[in-house]
C-alpha cells in the first residue's frame, strides 16, 4: 500500500472539536446535499486503514479480503463486545460514510480519518437505496450491506462535536445512514481512490 499521509493519533485530536470553534450550527441548509448524493453510482474518495484501535492511515489503495476486511486494518484483532466469544463481527467487516455528511459536520478535511470508517464515499448510503442485502462493487471487490445499525458514539461527539452526533442520530439522520454503514465482504479485490462505487441492481 502506498500512503498519502503518516499514521494519525485518533487518540489525541489535534484540534478541538468543530462545535467549540463553530457553535450553535445549523445544518439544515446542509441536509439537501446530502440527500442529493448519487444514488446509482458514486466514487471512492478516501481510503483509511486502522492499524490499532486509536490510530488512523490514509492510503491510496487496498486489497479487500472476504476474511479478512481491509488488508492490515485492525478489524479482525481488534474483535467485538457483543460476540459470545469476542470475536470480530462479520456484518461489520468494512464500514462507509457518505462524505458529504462529513464536509457539512468538519470543515477541515484532514480531521475526516477520526471518524473511523475505511472507506469514503459520494453517495447515498439510505436505508431507502440501499436495503439490507444491497451489494456495492468498487474496483474488483463487491460488498454487501448488513442490517446491523452502524451510530454515532461518544468518541464521535468528542471528535465533531455533540451537535454533530445529534444531527446524524436524528431520525432524518438515521434514515440517511449519516453516521455511515456497515458491510461486509463478498468479493475479495483490490481497491484504490477514485474508484466508481457502483450499486448493483437486479
Amino acid at each position: 500500500m502506498q500512503t498519502r499521509a503518516p499514521i494519525i493519533d485518533a487518540a489525541v485530536p489535534a484540534h478541538v472539536p468543530v462545535a467549540d470553534r463553530m457553535p450553535d450550527r445549523d445544518f439544515t441548509p446542509l441536509l439537501a446535499s446530502v440527500e442529493a448524493a448519487p444514488r446509482d453510482a458514486g466514487r471512492l474518495e478516501a481510503l483509511v486503514v486502522r492499524p490499532t484501535r486509536e490510530t488512523r492511515q490514509v492510503v491510496d489503495e487496498a486489497q479487500i479480503d472476504v476474511d479478512l476486511g481491509v488488508v492490515g486494518d485492525c478489524w479482525l484483532q481488534r474483535g467485538s463486545s457483543s460476540t459470545p466469544d469476542g470475536s470480530a463481527r462479520l456484518d461489520s467487516q468494512v464500514t462507509l460514510i457518505n462524505t458529504r455528511v462529513l464536509a457539512a459536520i468538519e470543515p477541515d478535511r484532514s480531521r475526516w480519518p477520526l471518524a473511523g470508517d475505511q472507506l469514503y464515499v459520494d453517495l447515498d448510503l439510505s436505508i431507502e437505496n440501499l436495503p439490507a442485502g444491497s451489494r456495492l462493487r468498487i474496483g474488483d471487490a463487491v460488498l454487501e450491506v448488513t442490517p446491523e445499525p452502524h451510530v454515532g458514539c461518544a468518541k464521535f461527539s468528542a471528535r465533531f462535536g455533540s451537535d454533530a452526533l445529534k444531527w446524524t442520530n436524528t431520525r432524518r439522520g438515521r434514515e440517511l445512514r449519516m453516521r455511515g454503514v456497515n458491510t461486509q465482504v463478498v468479493r475479495s479485490g483490490s481497491i484504490r481512490v477514485g474508484d466508481e462505487v457502483v450499486v448493483e441492481r437486479d
